[in-house]
């Protein structure tokens, strides 16, 4: 559903998108708001179809990710996003989840970079896929810094392959992923309330990940790297007091 500069997608909680909890997880959360995001583009002709064929895709550089509550299973949720600016070779846009009862349970703001793929490098957007998309309002939310200040002392993990099933329709590591390998590589479950993601460089199939983890006092970061320690992701989680 399509509603001025926004788009809708109602759904439930399914059983394939909880814990133990019977809770929706934080990376089912996330794969809500890119789901949303994707439709959004279908829904205006500027899809995948589109992209590929203008040699041209919208990077994800960032996300900042806030849970109030996580829904159980079943729950009827409703999931909508908009862009709420561009500038330059960036577009920001917000993501909101709803329960049955109008109330948020988690919202985000994210980044992007419009890249040319046959140059390799950003590049601003057509003026005709900005007035598609349009702009909202921002989100009430306290906007974090892109940029995560990194720890000073790390506990270095074993490192994996990067398998198949990791990789999404652009040959790279899915943006959800990167998320789920960083709670992958935590010493015991913590339920997050705050996630912040800066994407580096994409990870692709054949490519061996080194995560490394350090905790604080009021968060856990998780760094995703390369064998030379050149970073793909570096994750931060809050979780609740």
């Amino acid at each position: 559903m399509q509603r001025s500069n926004q788009y809708t997608l109602e759904s439930r909680v399914r059983f394939s998108e909880v814990d133990h909890t019977r809770r929706i997880t934080l990376p089912a959360i996330i794969n809500y708001f890119q789901d949303c995001s994707t439709f959004h583009s279908e829904s205006l002709g500027v899809g995948i179809s589109y992209y590929a064929e203008h040699k041209r895709v919208w990077i994800l550089s960032a996300w900042q990710v806030e849970v109030m509550r996580y829904p159980l299973m079943g729950e009827p949720v409703r999931v909508s996003t908009w862009a709420t600016k561009f500038e330059g070779l960036l577009g920001l846009r917000n993501f909101r989840m709803e329960d049955e009862g109008q109330q948020t349970v988690a919202w985000a703001n994210s980044v992007w970079v419009y890249m040319d793929l046959e140059k390799g490098r950003p590049t601003r957007p057509d003026r005709r896929e900005i007035e598609l998309y349009g702009t909202g309002d921002p989100l009430p939310m306290e906007y974090a810094k892109r940029k995560i200040e990194m720890p000073g002392e790390w506990k270095i993990k074993e490192p994996f392959p990067v398998r198949k099933y990791h990789i999404d329709t652009n040959e790279h590591v899915n943006n959800c992923q990167y998320v789920q390998m960083a709670l992958e590589g935590l010493e015991k479950p913590v339920e997050v309330e705050k996630m912040r993601v800066e994407y580096k460089k994409s990870a692709v199939y054949g490519d061996v990940i080194y995560p490394k983890v350090a905790y604080e006092e009021d968060r856990t970061v998780v760094e995703l790297s390369d064998e030379n320690g050149n970073a793909y992701a570096v994750v931060e989680l809050k979780q609740s007091l």
